[in-house]
C-alpha cells in the first residue's frame, strides 16, 4: 500500500528524507481563523508531527466563507476555534498530535506557547499580535512566517532572526491601513493564495532548505503580483532583534485589560489573571438577567440588556454591541466580575 505521503515525497525538492523531517516538527499557528486554519489544514496533510494552535475567538456564521475548517453546526453551537479545529485536524490526520489552545496569544503566556515549536505561522488579523510572535520568536531564535490577507489582496514574508529583517524593522514597508475582514470584506481565494504562500515557506524551512527573503505582495482579482528584497532594511539598533533588545512587545501588563475587535463592535475584557472560572456557576448567577443563555464546555453566550456577552473559561469576555471601552468596562465589572 502506498503512503498517504508518497505524492509528496516524490516532489524531489521534499523527498522521503523531507518527509522525515516533517515528522519531527512541531509548528504553532497564532490565530484559528481563515489563514491559521488554512495553513493548519495543509501542515495536517503534509506530515508534520505536531501542531499546535492558539486562539482567543469562537465560530460565527460569517467565518464560514473563508475559514475551511468548520460547519454550520460549529457556528451553531458557537464552538471555540482552537478547539474545533483541533478535532477536524486530528480527523483528517490520525497520526499526528494536535494541541487546540483556547486562549488569547499574549504578552502573559507567549513565550511558554512557543516553547518546544520549531516554526511559529502568524493566522493572526491584527498587527498588536503580529509584534508580539515577533518579539517572542526573535528572543528565542526562532523563524516565523508573517502573512495577512484583506479584500483580494496578500502578503507573506518569511523571518529568520538573525539572518532577516523583523516585522519591527520593516514597520515603514507593511501595509498597515487599518482594513480589516469585518470593514471591507475578503474572497476565500485571497486566503487561500497567501495561505499556500505561508505553507510553503514552512515546508521549506521544516524541511532544513532555505526560504524565501522576499516579501511577496499580491491581488488575485486584479491579477498583479509584486515582491521585495527586504535584506537591506535590517535595522542595527532594532528595539526586537538587535543584540541590544529589549523586546518591547512582552512586557507584562497589569490590571483589567480591554482591547476593540477592529470592525466588529466588540470589545474584549480580561481580568488581570486568566483563571478558570465555572461555566455552570456562572451561568446560574446570570439567570435572574440575561436572555438566549447558551453553554458548551469552553465559553457561554448571552444578552444582558440587549448585548451579546461571549464569557471563556479563563474569564475573557468579549461584549459586542458596548459602545466604547469605558461601557464594557462597566458592564464586565456588573455582571461577569470585578
Amino acid at each position: 500500500m502506498e503512503s498517504r505521503y508518497s505524492r509528496q515525497e516524490l516532489f524531489s525538492p521534499i523527498g522521503q528524507a523531507g518527509q522525515e523531517f516533517l515528522a519531527e516538527k512541531h509548528v504553532l499557528i497564532v490565530g484559528a481563523g481563515a489563514l491559521g486554519s488554512a495553513n493548519a489544514e495543509m501542515l495536517a496533510r503534509a506530515g508534520v508531527s505536531e501542531i499546535s494552535i492558539i486562539d482567543r475567538d469562537y465560530i460565527e456564521m460569517s467565518n464560514l466563507n473563508r475559514q475551511q475548517l468548520y460547519t454550520e453546526e460549529d457556528a451553531y453551537f458557537s464552538l471555540a476555534k482552537a478547539e474545533a479545529a483541533k478535532q477536524r485536524l486530528r480527523n483528517i490526520n490520525s497520526e499526528i498530535k494536535v494541541n487546540g489552545i483556547v486562549a488569547e496569544f499574549d504578552s502573559e503566556n507567549a513565550e511558554s506557547v512557543l516553547e518546544g515549536a520549531d516554526l511559529v505561522i502568524d493566522g493572526t488579523d491584527n498587527f498588536s499580535t503580529r509584534f508580539l510572535i515577533n518579539d517572542a520568536a526573535a528572543k528565542r531564535k526562532m523563524p516565523w512566517i508573517y502573512g495577512g490577507c484583506v479584500k483580494s489582496h496578500g502578503v507573506c514574508l518569511a523571518i529568520l532572526p538573525g539572518e532577516t529583517p523583523c516585522l519591527q524593522c520593516l514597520m515603514d514597508v507593511i501595509p498597515q491601513e487599518g482594513e480589516t475582514c469585518d470593514s471591507v470584506g475578503i474572497i476565500g481565494p485571497a486566503v487561500q493564495m497567501t495561505a499556500a504562500h505561508q505553507t510553503t515557506e514552512a515546508l521549506k524551512i521544516l524541511t532544513n532548505q532555505e526560504p524565501s527573503k522576499e516579501m511577496l505582495y499580491f491581488d488575485v482579482w486584479g491579477r498583479e503580483y509584486s515582491s521585495m528584497i527586504v535584506s537591506g532594511l535590517l535595522n542595527p539598533d532594532c528595539a526586537s532583534c538587535s543584540p541590544q533588545a529589549n523586546y518591547p512587545y512582552l512586557r507584562k501588563q497589569k490590571g483589567l485589560r480591554t482591547a476593540v475587535l477592529c470592525g466588529r463592535d466588540t470589545v474584549q475584557v480580561r481580568p488581570d489573571a486568566s483563571k478558570p472560572i465555572s461555566l455552570k456557576d456562572l451561568a446560574h448567577r446570570l439567570k435572574p438577567v440575561a436572555q438566549k443563555v447558551r453553554e458548551n464546555k469552553e465559553l457561554i453566550v448571552c444578552y444582558i440588556e440587549g448585548v451579546r456577552f461571549v464569557v471563556f473559561k479563563d474569564g475573557r469576555t468579549l461584549i459586542h454591541g458596548a459602545a466604547d471601552v469605558a461601557e464594557a468596562r462597566k458592564m464586565y465589572q456588573r455582571f461577569i466580575g470585578a
